[in-house]
């Protein structure tokens, strides 16, 4: 059954027991995003059919305050790109009463949303849905606590971590999983600012910037992420120029189609997995536009009406400047000028802008920026990749316990591997992997509705 608030837990009561640690768990999940929040409600239903003593102890660890989800990127009017039946459970338990559907029978909208007739709901519903389960999961969660190493102590892991207030915590686990979700990346030389900032705290940082009159944005980058914020600052900010800077000729559509989204099916994973290293590169070659440097054909088409009327009243306000890149930046008291270089050398512009922002993408976290004493990574990694097994565990050849992956291996499981499509699926048979069990074979073998991913 859900947890009342009384135990969930924020930051859990650990009594000073000397050098030791101060919890033992058999899991211990660091960070609390879409990921482990699936796995959360995984360990809650699997508890539920057994008696106290074989049931698995966890504990989740956030960094954040509370539960979030891209918050800065909840624009108006934006939907997900992926069907509501790829929750949290469904494609693992559809009967679970933390899917999606539950979770409108309880808000009182599901007759409402069938009458929408879509598969894809609100980003800002989503992140309600998710806000939702995350308040109502059992298993016990310690929000605003920072992880910071992974050690071995007498054949367990040690988790040492820190509150707010920066009270040191130790706890010792039989498996660790590993659901730090991904990093924003700027390109090389560009440093974040007030002014310049990448656009997954879009929302935040507009409201930080230091003026209320704007005359003029820079968007970088060419994937949904930037058509988005473009389409919205050329919204909310009806008197400023929105220019957008993208290396191709014009936006590109995401391939949305049957026959490609089963590259995110679940029984894609195996034969990825599977496969042999140039078959995988030209897998992800093959189906990027599925999900990198795309863009929702609806919304293509919004942007480039907007243009073209724009030529016909003569008050131009959104501008693409195809084939360029930034080769110059520098930031002043009162705004940022960039110069935007032609990618074929055929001359430059330059911009004074109130802000430059860039959507350029992300990058999973590196293991190693925690694992340390008495854990060799020497045969986890091949270069910067981790090297992972099938069940999303990390090569530690030697140890009694296991470290899984849960995200960032898109480069050993499939591009399915940085999306919400596969949480659910993902999270069982991580949980089975940790416990021994057989994987439940009801989710895996359920295929995800037509045109969705």
């Amino acid at each position: 059954m859900p947890a009342t608030d009384a135990t969930t837990i924020r930051d859990f009561d650990m009594s000073d027991s000397g050098d030791g640690p101060d919890d033992r768990v058999d899991i211990v999940g660091i960070g609390f995003g879409p990921a482990n929040l699936s796995l959360a409600i995984a360990i809650e239903e699997h508890n539920q059919s057994l008696p106290a003593a074989e049931r698995v102890r966890a504990r989740f660890i956030e960094k954040h305050p509370d539960f979030g989800w891209h918050d800065g990127m909840l624009l108006p009017g934006a939907t997900m790109q992926v069907s509501f039946l790829k929750d949290l459970v469904s494609l693992r338990n559809p009967t679970s009463t933390y899917s999606f559907l539950s979770y409108l029978h309880e808000r009182g909208r599901l007759t409402d949303f069938i009458n929408l007739k879509t598969f894809f709901p609100l980003r800002r519903e989503f992140h309600d849905y998710l806000s939702w389960a995350a308040g109502r999961v059992s298993v016990p969660v310690s929000y605003g606590t920072t992880a910071t190493a992974i050690d071995r102590e007498d054949h367990r892991f040690v988790v040492s971590a820190h509150g707010g207030d920066g009270r040191p915590q130790r706890i010792a686990a039989d498996t660790i999983v590993l659901g730090t979700g991904i990093h924003a990346v700027l390109p090389d030389g560009i440093s974040a600012s007030t002014r310049v900032f990448h656009n997954h705290r879009l929302l935040a940082h507009l409201d930080q910037l230091p003026s209320t009159s704007y005359n003029r944005f820079l968007v970088v980058g060419a994937g949904q992420s930037a058509a988005e914020v473009a389409a919205f600052l050329h919204d909310r900010f009806p008197d400023a120029e929105v220019h957008s800077s993208i290396r191709r000729f014009g936006y590109i559509p995401s391939d949305d189609t049957p026959y490609a989204n089963r590259i995110f099916d679940p029984a894609a994973v195996d034969e990825y997995y599977t496969a042999p290293p140039r078959l995988r590169e030209h897998l992800i070659r093959a189906h990027a536009s599925t999900n990198y440097a795309a863009v929702d054909a609806d919304l293509i088409e919004d942007l480039y009406r907007r243009e073209y009327e724009e030529t016909l009243t003569r008050r131009r306000r959104l501008f693409l400047h195809k084939t360029t890149e930034i080769a110059e930046l520098s930031e002043g008291p009162d705004g940022v000028s960039v110069t935007l270089r032609d990618l074929g050398d055929r001359g430059s512009v330059t911009l004074e802008v109130d802000a430059v922002v860039f959507a350029t993408g992300f990058r999973p976290g590196d293991p190693r920026d925690l694992l340390g004493a008495g854990i060799d990574v020497d045969d986890a990694f091949d270069g910067d990749q981790p090297v992972v097994a099938r069940d999303y565990s990390l090569c530690l050849p030697g140890l009694d316990g296991r470290v899984f992956l849960n995200g960032g291996v898109q480069h050993s499981h499939g591009l399915t591997s940085s999306l919400l499509s596969n949480l659910s699926v993902r999270s069982a048979e991580i949980l089975a992997a940790a416990v021994r069990a057989p994987v439940p074979r009801s989710g895996p073998r359920l295929t995800p509705a037509v045109g969705a991913r």
